[in-house]
């Protein structure tokens, strides 16, 4: 099992061990995306945005949809990748896309609870993605990712890549 919190952090998301200088920067970069989404996640909550949560919830299906197509990663690649001679990021492996279409579809509940009124329920979905966000940004863990690999039967394989895991 991987040792330190980065390495777990990849194997999480679905990649193979790397070399440390290849780990650091692919790390990095996977979060790129959460670092844009985050302060836009934000932004909709303060302004109970349904377009900006409809917005963010339709990039991150196609993401999930057309993993080679990944907005985040091509304009990562191209804007700054490109400019440091690094590779260019390769398709999402099924844990990272999984926890693409989790945040999409909590932030479609969001979008469709402020649509009807249920500003509890819209507070509550808005508080996961918050919640997830803060963790993966904060921690390196990725809870979309933890619970695909649970449903999937390999639990211990999960918890072995939470950022606090000893093993």
């Amino acid at each position: 099992m991987p040792s330190t919190a980065e390495e777990r952090f990849m194997q999480q998301q679905g990649f193979a061990p790397e070399e440390p200088a290849r780990l650091r920067w692919h790390s990095r970069a996977l979060l790129f995306q959460p670092w844009i989404v985050g302060p836009s996640v934000l932004v909709a909550v303060l302004l109970q945005s349904r377009v900006l949560f409809f917005v963010l919830a339709a990039v991150l299906a196609w993401n999930t949809v057309f993993p080679r197509l990944n907005s985040f990663e091509r304009f990562y690649d191209w804007a700054i990748g490109r400019r440091r001679g690094l590779p260019k990021l390769e398709p999402a492996p099924a844990p990272r896309r999984f926890m693409q279409g989790m945040a999409s579809a909590l932030m479609l509940i969001a979008v469709l609870a402020l649509s009807i009124g249920w500003r509890t329920t819209a507070y509550l979905f808005e508080g996961f993605v918050l919640l997830a966000l803060a963790a993966l940004l904060g921690g390196k863990f990725c809870l979309g990712a933890y619970i695909y690999h649970v449903l999937r039967g390999r639990a211990d394989f999960a918890k072995a890549t939470c950022p606090w895991s000893k093993t």
